[in-house]
Formats: C-alpha cells, sequence, structure tokens
C-alpha cells in the first residue's frame, strides 16, 4: 500500500493540466466605409453610392468630394448626400458647381430648382426645370416638378399641363420617389387636398382609371371639401357610371 501511494503522489505531481487556450478577442466587423476603401475595384463615385444606399450621408460626401471639383456628376452627387440631409445651403453650392462644371447637365439644374422650391422661391424654381427641360425634353420627372413650382403659384392650369406631359413620359410618375439618384423629384406641397384633385383631374382627362381613382382618394383622405367638383368638372364625365368612383364618392373619411 505504501508503495502505491507513493507512486500516486508521483503521479499527481508529475501531471501537469491542460493550459485552457486564449479566449479570442471579441470580433469587430469592419464598418461600411472601411470595406469600401479597402476594395481597390471600387471607383470613389461607386464608394459614394454604396454609402448613399446605406444612408450613411457624411461617408458618402467624403467619398464625392474627391472627385467634385472636376466631375459635374459627383459634384451634383454632394449636392444630393447634404440634401438628404436637410443641409439646403450646401446642397445649393455643390448644385452650382456642377453646373460651373457642365453647363449642360440637365440634373443639376432640376435639383437647384428643388432647392428654391424649398425656400419658396417659386420663380426661381420654374426657371431651372424650365432650363433642365431645355436639356432634356422627355425627363417626367422634371416635368412633374415643374406642375408642382406652378401649383405653388397657384398656376393651376400650367400645373396640369405641365403634369399631363408627365404622365404622358410615364404613367406612373407620380408614384415613383427619386432621392438617391442623381436627379430629385419634389412632393412637398401645402394644398395637399387640392394637389391629389388637380392630379386625379389630370389623369382622368388622360382616361387613366386606375390613376383617377388612387388620386381622388387621396385628396377627400386629406381633406378636399368640393365633391361636387367630380361630379361636375367635365375631366371626370367618363367616370360617372364607375362603381368604385361613386363608392369613393359616397363614404365619409377622417383626414389624415
Amino acid at each position: 500500500m505504501t508503495s502505491f501511494v507513493v507512486l500516486l503522489l508521483a503521479a499527481n505531481a508529475a501531471y501537469q493540466a491542460p493550459v485552457p487556450a486564449p479566449t479570442p478577442a471579441t470580433y469587430v466587423p469592419e464598418s461600411p466605409r472601411v470595406m469600401a476603401e479597402r476594395n481597390t475595384a471600387l471607383s470613389d463615385e461607386l464608394r459614394g453610392d454604396i454609402m448613399m444606399a446605406r444612408k450613411l450621408y457624411k461617408d458618402a460626401i467624403d467619398f464625392y468630394k474627391r472627385g467634385a471639383n472636376k466631375n459635374a456628376v459627383m459634384a451634383n452627387k454632394v449636392g444630393i448626400a447634404y440634401h438628404q440631409m436637410g443641409d439646403i445651403e450646401n446642397a445649393k453650392k455643390y448644385y452650382e458647381r456642377a453646373i460651373k462644371i457642365d453647363r449642360k447637365y440637365s440634373e443639376a439644374y432640376n435639383n437647384l430648382g428643388t432647392v428654391h422650391y424649398a425656400h419658396k422661391s417659386y420663380g426661381n424654381s420654374v426657371k431651372n426645370y424650365q432650363k433642365a427641360l431645355e436639356l432634356t425634353p422627355n425627363a417626367a420627372s422634371v416635368w412633374s416638378n415643374l406642375g408642382t413650382a406652378f401649383f405653388a403659384q397657384k398656376k393651376y392650369d400650367e400645373a396640369v399641363r405641365s403634369y399631363q406631359y408627365a404622365m404622358q413620359l410615364d404613367p406612373d410618375v407620380f408614384d415613383r420617389r427619386g432621392s438617391n439618384g442623381v436627379l430629385l423629384q419634389e412632393r412637398s406641397v401645402e394644398e395637399k387636398a387640392l394637389f391629389y384633385y388637380t392630379l386625379s383631374k389630370s389623369y382622368a382627362q388622360r382616361g387613366d382609371v386606375e390613376h383617377t381613382l388612387r388620386y381622388m382618394r387621396f385628396a377627400l383622405e386629406n381633406g378636399f371639401k368640393e365633391r361636387e367638383r367630380f361630379t361636375q368638372d367635365p375631366s371626370f364625365a367618363t367616370m360617372q357610371e364607375n362603381e368604385t368612383f361613386r363608392e369613393i364618392l359616397a363614404m365619409e373619411y377622417k383626414v389624415l
């Protein structure tokens, strides 16, 4: 027994407990900006586009600015990034820079028009939209912006004509939301109910039943009170026997 105990003690003395493996440091993933920087296959413009898609506007600005002194598109995109951040003055600065670089860059004129619209300088807004349309007459979004600027001036006939051009080029133009590309669409209006009525009327004149009904409903949901205009205005003459039209007109709405 004594020899067994001696051997056991000797074995215990010789035994070395395994050393635990070091705990790995907590993994910290790279930020989208760092990943974009590390990818040498990407241009600064594409890096900026990726940041814009992720709504990382400050990072997008940093990438776009690298080419903004000589490249009108990148200067315009800097403006849009600032615009998305609510920094209208810096947005204006870079739209103007884009125009200075390229006098025929219609998107920058359009976007500058949205800045003037935001400042309620509707006359200057109209001028910039019209300049953009001189350069790209088939831009549905710009026609819709021009119509909205006329609408803000209470020039409703001019607004309807502009909307008609926009709808002719793109029937779904008012369903789109342009913000992260190179051209902005203006959607802020003070008289929403009347605005939606005007769109409904414009679509009715084109015979587009689906959009007529959609914007008719929006108008009523936003408190449009002159319902008789839907029955008395000749623009809606062909809609009078439409069952959905009648149902929408008969409903009571809780104003949004």
